[in-house]
């Protein structure tokens, strides 16, 4: 997480909010890294968690990261969940609460919803005070 916190900083830098995501495997090495790029790149879906789960699946060459865990300071959102679930991740560790837009836990519980195909284990709040405070720090920057 303390990686991701680091990468999450690099993302202020374009004005895109401050969410970094690591895809791991199952060796501990980083398959995929993504940050927050919605800003930079003009585009909607370039949240980290799909950048990130983007970078694995090429590197592997394979779309199915079964033996991965997704870190992401931020919990991830419906679009991102969909993601997550799509590529079958099975371990999902974040640091801070959504509560506007959450969707693994919080609002919605899409990645452990018994009615899909697919289910991932969720590890919230880890870092959570770090991961919340970058955030709050950005919005109030904005506001």
């Amino acid at each position: 997480m303390l990686q991701a916190l680091d990468d999450a900083r690099l993302a202020l830098d374009t004005g895109d909010v401050p969410v970094a995501a690591l895809v791991i495997g199952a060796d501990g090495l980083v398959l995929g890294r993504g940050r927050n790029e919605r800003e930079k790149l003009h585009d909607p879906t370039a949240h980290a968690e799909v950048l990130a789960i983007r970078e694995a699946a090429a590197r592997l060459g394979d779309w199915h990261l079964t033996g991965a865990t997704l870190i992401v300071t931020l919990e991830p959102c419906v679009m991102c969940a969909g993601a997550i679930l799509s590529a079958r991740i099975p371990r999902v560790v974040f640091g801070a609460w959504d509560d506007k837009a959450g969707a693994a836990g919080s609002i919605y519980d899409v990645l452990r919803d018994r009615r899909l195909n697919h289910r991932a284990e969720v590890i919230g709040g880890v870092q959570e005070e770090a991961c919340g405070a970058i955030l709050l720090d950005f919005f109030r920057e904005r506001r």
